[in-house]
């Protein structure tokens, strides 16, 4: 997702740790175990380095639902690694086991960037881009990502030069791919919602007036084998992060349609996947709806944005959320049978995306507007980004 008003920096330029006091302001849950339900009662809270303890529980970690206890964990904070004011929408998160590093893209500023788990420092990875936006690695250890610029899918190859896996579908551009995930089998799958191509902030925009840059939005894969683009299904307004669950029989896609069609709803949607090539049965799997507490007390209905989701070991879909304000940005994590929601992790940004990521691969790192944020849970990623 964007925010086409936002306005345009120069480039970052180098690492950047924060040094700036930045205000958070945070809602106590209304009462313990109920679903659905946050306060309006804000407290004072930053993310500088002069910034007073977080008193353990950390409160913006909340369990609607019992079912959440197990993964929040007591004693451990919400923790910002990186701040940036030059940093204009980080995106597309992927963990490196290898060189246990995070990468994330900056699309505005056209760079990639990378924290090391080693000692926390963060640099510039790549220029020069295409305005990537979803990045994740292949089981060959290569770097897959979406170019917004360039409306095509690349990979990094070990030898420095880059393939490009797709540009084109039915002899089509295509929008722009926004998120990306790689299968053991070779096979890679990606969604084109076209924001990329409806802007000239993050990426080049089509300037035709319609809603589709190039074609229709859908959800593709790539096979290992042949190279050859299949699309999987367009039964869906405007796909954005996808995820597999853990045993690669169901397709999570979040639909971020609200933003251009009226008609749409802000939802995960789900398939079932058949011989590990085609999708079948696609339904509503989450609605991004959220009961909460108004400034005056009364219950009131929140919709935002799901954006980039994961799955974890458990089958739970861990989904950024954004573009509401206090008591719903952040994160909202989600039972695997009937999609209830069973717990946040509030931040003080718009949350864009997120991945599982260290060397347990029990760490949520979360790109949130200007900043990465990551907090330790009692479980694991299902795969290995």
């Amino acid at each position: 997702m964007t925010d086409p008003a936002a306005p345009v920096n120069p480039p970052a330029t180098s690492s950047t740790t924060d040094s700036s006091v930045l205000p958070r302001r945070t809602f106590l849950a209304a009462a313990a175990g109920v679903a659905g339900m946050a306060a309006a009662n804000a407290l004072a809270r930053d993310f500088g380095p002069h910034a007073a303890p977080v008193r353990y529980p950390d409160p913006d970690i909340v369990t609607l639902d019992p079912r959440f206890k197990k993964y929040a964990l007591g004693n451990t904070p919400i923790q910002r690694i990186y701040h940036s004011k030059e940093m204009l929408w980080a995106e597309g998160p992927a963990w490196n086991g290898v060189g246990k590093y995070l990468l994330w893209s900056d699309i505005p500023n056209d760079i990639q960037l990378r924290w090391l788990e080693e000692d926390g420092h963060v640099s510039t990875f790549r220029r020069h881009v295409g305005n990537t936006n979803g990045n994740t690695f292949d089981y060959q250890g290569r770097q897959i990502a979406c170019e917004h610029g360039n409306r095509r899918v690349t990979r990094y190859n070990h030898d420095g030069s880059t393939t490009v896996l797709a540009d084109k579908f039915d002899g089509k551009s295509l929008n722009a791919p926004n998120d990306v995930v790689a299968l053991e089998n070779g096979d890679v799958w990606f969604t084109d919602p076209g924001y990329g191509g409806l802007m000239n902030y993050e990426g080049n925009a089509a300037n035709n007036g319609s809603k589709q840059p190039h074609q229709k939005e859908a959800v593709y894969r790539i096979d290992g084998k042949s190279g050859k683009v299949e699309k999987v299904t367009d039964e869906i307004f405007k796909p954005n992060g996808l995820c597999f669950s853990p045993d690669y029989k169901k397709l999570y896609v979040a639909d971020t349609g609200k933003s251009h069609y009226e008609e749409a709803k802000n939802v995960i949607k789900v398939w079932d996947v058949v011989d590990g090539r085609k999708l079948e049965n696609g339904r509503v799997f989450a609605s991004m709806d959220l009961e909460m507490k108004d400034k005056d007390g009364k219950s009131v209905t929140k919709s935002g944005f799901a954006d980039g989701i994961r799955c974890d070991v458990d089958g739970n879909i861990w989904s950024s959320a954004g573009w509401v304000g206090d008591g719903y940005d952040g994160v909202h994590v989600f039972e695997p049978k009937e999609g209830v929601r069973i717990g946040q992790i509030r931040l003080p940004e718009i949350c864009s995306n997120v991945c599982f990521g260290g060397t347990r691969r029990n760490r949520l790192f979360m790109t949130g507007s200007t900043s990465v944020y990551v907090v330790y849970v009692e479980t694991r990623g299902a795969h290995i980004t």
